[in-house]
């Protein structure tokens, strides 16, 4: 596993399976949280790097989404730390198989039952920071798939918002609503963040400045799709 200091208060952690595997390890004043959880093999990996990095425990696990590729390690994890999960309260019965995910074949039990908490909203539904973190709901390829902001460092947790390559967003994979995926990616023109981080792919720096091409080109995509 490939440890990366992408900004201040920000860590990436990458493996490989077929395609790369990122989690966040985001230092906070009182220890540190992590963002999204990988798959199970990176379970010793992450919590290896939290001590080496020395600055303090973990104190949550945020989640983008509950697929198993993002959820994947954080059984492991709290056999040794016993922090809270925090997901999207739409997100949660999708995960825990109570409901289907959209244009699945089987429910999914990727994580217990009442293991996860949702994240907080304040008034108009707006959802409450978490230390550093301020989350954005932004469904499409899940049903309460969410980013993550960090405002002091200007960097997006985007999840599975989008993919990227080469520094160039691309649509995410195995997304069922593609187009409320696309209106969800306006959240990039809101924040305009100086730094965007994808579970799937290499960072793209401004990525607002690519946005309407993005939105266009994947416009153009589907299209052609549905003809």
């Amino acid at each position: 596993m490939k440890a990366e200091h992408i900004t201040e208060h920000v860590w990436s952690l990458k493996t490989w399976m077929i395609i790369p595997i990122h989690v966040w390890i985001v230092i906070e004043e009182d220890g540190v949280t992590l963002v999204d959880a990988g798959i199970p093999m990176m379970a010793k990996g992450i919590m290896k790097f939290i001590k080496q990095l020395n600055a303090g425990p973990l104190r949550r696990i945020l989640l983008t989404h509950g697929h198993s590729d993002h959820v994947g390690a954080v059984k492991a994890i709290l056999t040794q730390n016993i922090v809270p999960v925090y997901a999207h309260d739409i997100e949660i019965p999708y995960m825990e198989g109570e409901l289907l995910y959209p244009k699945r074949k089987k429910l999914e039990n990727n994580l217990p039952k009442q293991l996860a908490q949702p994240l907080l909203e304040g008034e108009h539904g707006k959802l409450k920071a978490i230390g550093r973190l301020t989350p954005y709901l932004t469904p499409g390829h899940s049903p309460g798939h969410v980013v993550y902001y960090h405002e002091k460092d200007q960097v997006l947790l985007a999840g599975d918002l989008f993919n990227s390559k080469k520094g160039k967003l691309h649509p995410p994979m195995f997304t069922p609503y593609m187009d409320v995926a696309l209106q969800s990616s306006l959240i990039v023109k809101e924040l305009k963040p100086e730094r965007l981080e994808v579970c799937h792919g290499s960072t793209v720096f401004r990525p607002a400045d690519q946005l309407e091409e993005y939105v266009r080109e994947t416009e153009r995509k589907l299209g052609r799709a549905s003809i």
